[in-house]
């Protein structure tokens, strides 16, 4: 009988070993280790809606030129798009009026959008000039976290901020991620990362949703920490702060590009030891999100286990220390 039952152990170990090996083994040759990136023609330039004509982006390996670059990723967003812009530049219009010295740009990247998001956005751009407002157009939907590297990839500034376009968070926030990062990172060569956080706003969201949304939430926030970051309590925030050379660090090493991107930033950053810190913001949720609560959070969990896979087997690999070791 023990010797059957110890027979039945041993095979059962040995099917789910080769299961074990022969997944490792089948993400190891279906992976590349570093991400690659491609570019089309057509994305590498914008259109200065008074000279009507297209100008080559920078690139975030160029020295900085201004103090701050502000990505709105954005799919689809003609609605929700104007009142986020119309928030986020008073606001930097004020801050560049109390202070001449400050200069700022905000880069609006159109997600392979179907609707009038580009339209939109070159009216900005059209009335504030293409020096303080650029859109990039993606020819194919990337994903959010994709169409977020392409804007840090264009960007000229010394900090780097990404701030979703529905508007959630209260943009004037921005100043206290600035205090936070300066404390972080004084100079923009130093490696530093604000994030914005809802955390402290868990109880209330608890408080007005439902029971499945509020067990899909945790549920969540279990398996990032179980998987990826340790150290954050709110990783999907949409706005968050770098300096350029953390910027470069991290959207060259980036893989994910659809909705568990922020995750993979964070757990590149722990892993490179990348100084960060949480800071509270305002938001509020704002109808006419992307996400549908179970689909999404279902393929986000997918996600964060092969990026846990992936980085622990080897088959990913970080761009910027590939870079540090050549």
């Amino acid at each position: 009988m023990w010797t059957c039952l110890c027979q039945l152990c041993f095979y059962l170990l040995s099917a789910f070993a080769v299961a074990a090996l022969s997944i490792v083994a089948l993400v190891l040759y279906k992976t590349q280790p570093y991400p690659n990136i491609k570019r089309h023609k057509d994305e590498e330039t914008f259109l200065d809606p008074h000279s009507i004509k297209t100008v080559t982006f920078p690139s975030l390996e160029d020295s900085p030129s201004l103090d701050l670059s502000v990505i709105v990723p954005a799919f689809n967003e003609e609605q929700r798009l104007p009142s986020m812009l119309d928030e986020c530049l008073a606001f930097l219009e004020q801050k560049s009026g109390g202070n001449p010295n400050f200069t700022y740009e905000v880069i609006v990247v159109s997600d392979g959008s179907q609707d009038a998001t580009v339209s939109v956005a070159l009216g900005y751009s059209k009335k504030h000039g293409a020096e303080k407002v650029r859109v990039l157009e993606l020819i194919e939907n990337r994903g959010k976290g994709g169409a977020v590297r392409m804007g840090m990839l264009s960007a000229r500034g010394r900090n780097l901020l990404f701030a979703d376009a529905d508007g959630a968070t209260k943009f004037p926030d921005y100043d206290k991620l600035e205090v936070a990062l300066k404390q972080l990172a004084p100079e923009w060569r130093d490696d530093g990362i604000a994030i914005g956080s809802r955390a402290h706003l868990e109880n209330d969201a608890i408080a007005t949703r439902s029971f499945f949304r509020t067990i899909l939430m945790h549920g969540f926030h279990f398996l990032v920490w179980l998987f990826a970051v340790r150290s954050i309590r709110d990783t999907q925030c949409g706005f968050k702060l770098f300096t350029r050379t953390t910027a470069r660090k991290l959207f060259t090493s980036l893989h994910v590009e659809r909705w568990a991107f922020d995750v993979e930033l964070l757990y590149l950053a722990e892993n490179l030891k990348l100084p960060m810190t949480e800071v509270a913001v305002r938001w509020t949720e704002i109808d006419g999100s992307k996400l549908t609560p179970f689909w999404s959070w279902l393929q986000m969990g997918r996600d964060l286990f092969m990026i846990w896979l992936r980085y622990l087997v080897g088959a990913w690999r970080i761009a910027s220390i590939h870079k540090k070791e050549k």
